[in-house]
């Protein structure tokens, strides 16, 4: 009798698993399914917000410009001038150890021409932008979360609708000009400091002179690598300033969202700026 049980104790044992796997399988679904939905939910606020922002641009009312520039003024203040020192030692460390790098490589493959090339296309074209993107979103984007997510859990949104004010133009807009101004600028300041950087490593190593190190660099630069550097720095500093803005913005009636959303918005940003850096590199190559 017992012998004729192991049979169908294996059935069901096997009915059992394929079940268990269905509803495994179900659960990532289902999983999936509300993470793809939630996404696609924010992209279109998101998208919303920025026709928001674009409208207002469109239609900005002549009187506010005086208190818009002192908004625009203090957060080029913030985001590119404090930032000056910081942006200066990652720039100087990123050049020399790009000089490190080339000089021990490259000379192995016959390759010591191409040093100054390699420096412009790592730097110029992808480090300088990113890296001083990810800087103004450890320093500024998350003040501007921040800073907005109190303005609502304090009613403070509310207090300049009721006096007539448009926080989209009070607050967006010139934010988004100065993070945007800022980083364009950040960006030539990290190509600047990270030759100096580069060429007092080569000076150490290969004791080159500095007119000779620049002609290097202005032959192995082009206008495009200009043109995406600058490209860039534009699309990054809206999108961190647009990603920044709208997740304060999300912050409901609760102090404890505040560092949730600034959470977020670091993560969002950082991805954005990841995907724009992505597609406009293979833009420039097609």
């Amino acid at each position: 009798m017992f012998t004729t049980q192991i049979p169908l104790v294996h059935v069901l044992l096997t009915i059992i698993s394929k079940q268990a796997k269905i509803i495994i399988m179900g659960n990532y679904f289902y999983n999936f399914g509300n993470w793809f939905i939630t996404k696609i939910s924010r992209f279109t606020s998101l998208s919303a917000y920025s026709v928001l922002i674009l409208r207002t641009i469109l239609l900005r009312k002549k009187g506010k410009h005086r208190t818009s520039l002192s908004v625009l003024f203090k957060q080029v203040l913030f985001t590119g001038v404090f930032a000056l020192p910081v942006i200066a030692m990652v720039s100087l460390a990123i050049g020399g150890i790009s000089i490190i790098q080339s000089l021990t490589y490259l000379p192995k493959i016959g390759g010591e021409a191409l040093i100054g090339k390699l420096l412009v296309t790592i730097i110029v074209r992808e480090l300088s932008p990113i890296l001083t993107g990810f800087i103004v979103i450890g320093r500024s984007g998350t003040a501007m979360t921040a800073e907005i997510g109190n303005m609502v859990v304090s009613h403070e949104i509310q207090a300049l609708e009721a006096m007539g004010i448009d926080p989209i133009q009070y607050l967006v807009i010139p934010r988004i000009m100065g993070v945007t101004i800022s980083l364009i600028s950040l960006n030539i300041y990290f190509n600047i400091f990270s030759i100096i950087g580069g060429f007092l490593v080569s000076k150490m190593v290969l004791v080159t002179s500095f007119s000779i190190f620049i002609q290097k660099i202005i032959e192995s630069m082009v206008l495009a690598d200009i043109t995406v550097n600058i490209v860039k720095g534009f699309t990054f500093g809206i999108l961190i300033s647009l990603i920044c803005t709208f997740e304060g913005f999300s912050v409901k009636l609760s102090s404890t969202e505040v560092p949730k959303v600034t959470t977020k918005a670091v993560v969002n940003a950082i991805t954005a700026v990841f995907l724009a850096d992505g597609i406009i590199t293979v833009i420039y190559y097609i």
